[in-house]
């Protein structure tokens, strides 16, 4: 063990155990609790620089996941304990590999259909497990093959598509949970329901004819509190993020009202996950992959395809989570698929569903104040403890004061000032923007992302010409680096200009040369944007010559 016991660590640990009764609880609150220490002293001081708002962020990133992972269980017609393991590997095991700062992985509802169908075809949720378990493998070897760069290939208006449209999905998603009307999976994300034949806005109308009070009441209270915290007077008290007060609050609330029979929210509007007392219930939650169909078709079939939409939605979020990163920090894309299929290896083994990058989950880290990824591994060992200690205290928790955080953040990742700024610098931004949001909100986020790419290569074709070079000169002349940038730069030059940047060594003196450009792209303005952060964290002394400005907008 790296924590000797004679630290005040360990001391901790020991009195603390005396509160705790069950056998079982006592256990998995043991190691869980020497682990996370164990950890602080694997990776440098610096990852603990920011570790109480690490802390504060992973409370309510764990809140909005745990329902999230059961409702996309769910969704994925697969045991809903699957979900949470899932949700607890993805925070833990991948968090732990990854070197992204600020995502955070689980299970994702863009899966959710293909795992249902995959379960059905194989016929058996063991077989499905080893499926995942391919999908995982096949990940590792696409990381080791170094082909996460295709990442940067995606246009930044399709990435910004993306996230406005994930924010609008929000909204309308989550309007009916946060007035009380719990008949779809919370944490869906298509269009159409299936099972309810009813789509996204005709459940809305639905949802306004069957208004719960209290419900309204808990998301009116907790929205209160949300803008409240924005306040510049709160400062003080910023550290506690206000979605896990206004998680508390209205959870507190509808215990008050219960008691007094003023008003009650039915078992259905509330958190609801399983509750394990004993080993043997434990074991019961866990299955493990069927390797006598290692030479079915309908197996490797599977896995591939799991594989890489896996892999497609990771690398989606990456580049996302990245742009909405207050640092501009970067995450490295091989290590991250490296992460992704260790995590999906682990998932098949243990029986969870296949985890990705999410968005949605990562949005809400960000805007809880999350500084790295401490955040996203302390998410996930808080699912595992309280999923295993206090099961019942997370029952009594309303789907519609979480569905008003992520309302929230739906709102933060959609404002309507992103849609001013990006129709303002062209058409060929505004429509390939427009359209991913389109067709994400009418079919799935991937359906949106390639034809948003499709119609954003017609306006790159258009505009550039078929014979291009990189970067017309790249010279150390009396100690300063100076790049000279040919006459056509567009997304198609994103990665080399972005690896050339990434080069330059800490305290140079740097000269980006537009003066040879006939046309720059909004994407390699983006990456030099983004290159002006990373240049004051390594005191490089950055001088651009006709660079026209740029701004762009994140979540803050």
């Amino acid at each position: 063990m790296l924590i000797r016991k004679h630290t005040k660590y360990h001391r901790i640990i020991l009195k603390t155990m005396h509160y705790v009764k069950n056998n079982l609880h006592r256990t998995v609150f043991y190691i869980v609790l020497q682990a996370t220490l164990n950890i602080k002293y694997m990776y440098r001081k610096s990852l603990f620089a920011y570790f109480k708002e690490d802390l504060s962020s992973s409370v309510v990133v764990f809140l909005v996941a745990l329902p999230l992972c059961l409702g996309i269980a769910l969704a994925s017609d697969a045991p809903l304990f699957s979900g949470i393991i899932s949700g607890i590997i993805g925070g833990i095991v991948v968090g732990i590999i990854s070197k992204s700062p600020l995502s955070v992985t689980g299970p994702a509802a863009g899966l959710a259909t293909i795992v249902a169908m995959q379960i059905h075809l194989i016929g058996s949720f063991e077989g499905f497990l080893l499926a995942v378990l391919i999908a995982g493998v096949f990940q590792v070897i696409l990381g080791m093959l170094r082909l996460g760069v295709i990442a940067n290939f995606f246009p930044s208006s399709v990435i910004k598509g993306m996230l406005a449209s994930i924010g609008l999905l929000l909204i309308l998603k989550q309007l009916p949970h946060a007035i009380g009307y719990d008949v779809e999976v919370f944490g869906s994300e298509e269009f159409m329901n299936m099972a309810t034949h009813q789509n996204t806005f005709t459940a809305i109308v639905a949802a306004i004819k069957h208004i719960n009070e209290e419900a309204v009441l808990i998301a009116i209270l907790s929205l209160s509190i949300l803008i409240l915290w924005e306040k510049p007077f709160m400062k003080k008290v910023k550290l506690i993020p206000g979605g896990l007060v206004a998680v508390i609050l209205s959870s507190v609330l509808n215990v008050l009202l219960d008691n007094f029979h003023i008003f009650r929210l039915e078992k259905e509007h509330l958190v609801s996950i399983p509750v394990i007392n004993s080993w043997s219930g434990l074991e019961k939650v866990f299955s493990f992959p069927d390797f006598s169909l290692i030479g079915s078709e309908k197996i490797w079939i599977a896995g591939l395809t799991i594989g890489i939409v896996a892999s497609l939605e990771s690398l989606l979020s990456i580049e996302a989570a990245d742009k909405l990163d207050p640092y501009k920090r970067e995450t490295p894309l091989n290590r991250e698929l490296l992460a992704q299929g260790i995590g999906n290896i682990t998932c098949g083994l243990v029986g969870g569903i296949p985890v990705t990058a999410v968005i949605v989950r990562t949005s809400v880290n960000i805007e809880s104040g999350g500084k790295t990824k401490i955040s996203t591994i302390l998410h996930g060992t808080l699912l595992l403890i309280c999923v295993m200690l206090i099961p019942n205290v997370l029952n009594l928790i309303p789907l519609a004061s979480l569905a008003t955080i992520l309302l929230y953040t739906g709102y933060k990742l959609a404002k309507p000032k992103m849609f001013k700024q990006i129709y303002h610098q062209g058409w060929n931004q505004f429509v390939p923007f427009m359209i991913t949001i389109l067709v994400t909100l009418f079919t799935d986020l991937l359906k949106g992302i390639a034809v948003g790419i499709f119609v954003s290569g017609f306006y790159i074709l258009r505009d550039s010409y078929r014979n291009f070079s990189i970067i017309n000169n790249f010279e150390q002349v009396e100690s300063k680096i100076i790049i000279s940038l040919s006459a056509q730069m567009t997304f198609l030059n994103k990665a080399r200009l972005r690896d050339v940047l990434q080069e330059i060594p800490e305290e140079s003196y740097v000269i980006i040369d537009g003066s040879n450009c006939k046309y720059i792209d909004f994407d390699v303005l983006e990456v030099i944007n983004d290159f002006k952060q990373t240049a004051i964290y390594k005191n490089i002394t950055l001088e651009l010559i006709n660079i026209p400005e740029v701004k762009t907008e994140g979540i803050h």
